[in-house]
């Protein structure tokens, strides 16, 4: 055969046309890849709604049990040992979905944040029961992993309830067309949500755009939806959506904010790192007697509450919970604590953080930036160092730590402090020598694969790779 016969025979072959078939940019030309993106959209509809839902029952859990039961049983304000009996409580609920349920309560956050595994239906319930105890509970984790996996399994159900025959790579779209959908509403933009899955999913070039396109797509439509639902019932979606920190303007960065950039941004690595270690190692505990463990370690955070609630004369709050919430509390009310109540602060909610890693289900990135938030305002308190950008370097710094997405970091971190042009470089700088730390850190941490990452099995791909610890 001549060699310029060759392509000719290659393209003719079976296996040349289903790659052909498999190009993405052909795919997008397509006419399935249309109905693709209507599907999409119909899925971000869905799982906007049921996103909504999700975290609406977690603000009215928390509201519930932290404010109106207390005041029901006639107590002025939840008194202060209010936390342990509730706690107590959510450790006996995470231990019955973690044994007694499928898909174990959802992927283990002390791993990290997932992103490359699909809930299958018959997982929700677990996953739901664990996040609502772990969430509107009270202990330290956030909703982004739970809304995660909650929207995998509504597109799994949806794909199987319309009866056709659908491939595998349309699945795995789809199924990160519904990641962005969820993350959006939770951290209240699509680009967020966004720029996470795929930088998770290491995409380049046509592959991004085809799953880029179903994603976007999905999450604008369910923004939509997400405010119109707001509006309608009349709740408040910022109740449950992470709110952006107003910080003053800082035009200029100087010299000496790149000398203490650097330092921070170690400091922030190795926090989290040490927290992690904690996480993993509750998490073995825990493991040995689910139903006596779980409750304990949740009874440890209730402790690390009252502690530094008694300690400050401030509510329990400011520990409880993932902190999204507290953020705005503790800027409004820095100049009544100390710097040594700050560093009780961070001590406690680390600490409790790593314990509920290890102890509970839910996502791992709101507590990291509270933390980075109160580093950012204890660093200010020493000379030459400015809040706002310190505040904007910490949080970049502790994202990246966890999540281990320098990308992903730097856009949360600049969209949620408002970060100018005088912020951004050192934004930059810090999350690229905390990530340099954080992988030197971990560099003999064996990585788990998607499959065995929150103990489900059989799980579908989404198409992206597990970000863990």
């Amino acid at each position: 055969m001549a060699a310029e016969d060759e392509p000719r025979a290659a393209a003719s072959s079976p296996s040349g046309a289903r790659a052909d078939q498999m190009d993405p940019v052909e795919l997008m030309r397509s006419r399935q890849y249309r109905l693709l993106l209507v599907a999409a959209a119909v899925i971000g509809l869905v799982v906007s709604f049921a996103s909504w839902v999700f975290l609406e029952l977690t603000h009215l859990t928390q509201e519930w049990v932290y404010v109106d039961l207390p005041e029901a049983l006639g107590f002025h304000r939840a008194p202060w040992w209010w936390p342990l009996p509730v706690l107590l409580i959510a450790g006996l609920i995470i231990a019955f979905a973690v044994t007694r349920l499928p898909g174990h309560g959802g992927h283990e956050p002390s791993d990290g944040l997932t992103t490359g595994t699909l809930t299958t239906p018959d997982e929700l319930p677990g996953v739901a029961i664990a996040a609502l105890a772990t969430i509107g509970l009270g202990l330290v984790l956030g909703p982004e992993s739970p809304l995660i996996a909650l929207a995998g399994g509504v597109a799994v159900f949806l794909i199987r309830l319309s009866r056709s025959k659908v491939p595998d790579q349309a699945t795995q779209v789809l199924g990160a067309a519904a990641s962005f959908a969820a993350l959006a509403t939770v951290f209240g933009s699509p680009v967020i949500g966004a720029v996470i899955v795929l930088e998770a999913a290491g995409l380049a070039g046509a592959t991004l755009t085809l799953i880029l396109l179903p994603g976007l797509i999905a999450a604008g439509v369910g923004s939509l939806l997400f405010v119109g639902l707001g509006s309608l019932s009349g709740l408040n979606t910022d109740a449950f959506a992470m709110p952006p920190l107003h910080l003053p303007a800082y035009p200029v960065p100087t010299f000496v904010d790149l000398l203490w950039t650097i330092p921070l941004a170690l400091a922030a690595a190795i926090v989290v790192f040490l927290v992690f270690r904690l996480a993993k190692l509750t998490k073995r505990i825990v493991a040995v007697r689910p139903f006596v463990f779980f409750p304990v370690a949740a009874l440890l955070v209730g402790a690390l509450a009252i502690l530094f609630a008694q300690v400050s004369g401030k509510g329990a709050g400011a520990v409880l919970f993932s902190g999204e919430h507290a953020m705005a509390d503790v800027l409004e009310q820095q100049d009544s604590l100390s710097l040594g109540l700050f560093a009780l602060l961070l001590l406690c909610k680390a600490l409790a953080w790593a314990i509920s890693l290890g102890a509970a289900r839910g996502g791992p990135t709101f507590p990291a930036i509270f933390l980075g938030l109160v580093g950012g305002i204890m660093a200010s308190h020493f000379v030459n160092v400015a809040q706002a950008p310190a505040i904007a370097v910490l949080v970049g710094a502790a994202v990246v730590s966890v999540l281990k997405l320098p990308l992903a970091s730097i856009v949360l971190a600049l969209l949620m402090t408002h970060g100018g042009a005088g912020v951004a470089p050192l934004i930059i700088l810090g999350v690229v020598v905390a990530h340099i730390a954080t992988l030197a850190l971990t560099r003999r941490t064996p990585r788990k694969s998607p499959e065995t990452t929150g103990g489900g099995a059989g799980r579908a791909s989404a198409g992206g790779p597990t970000v863990t610890q």
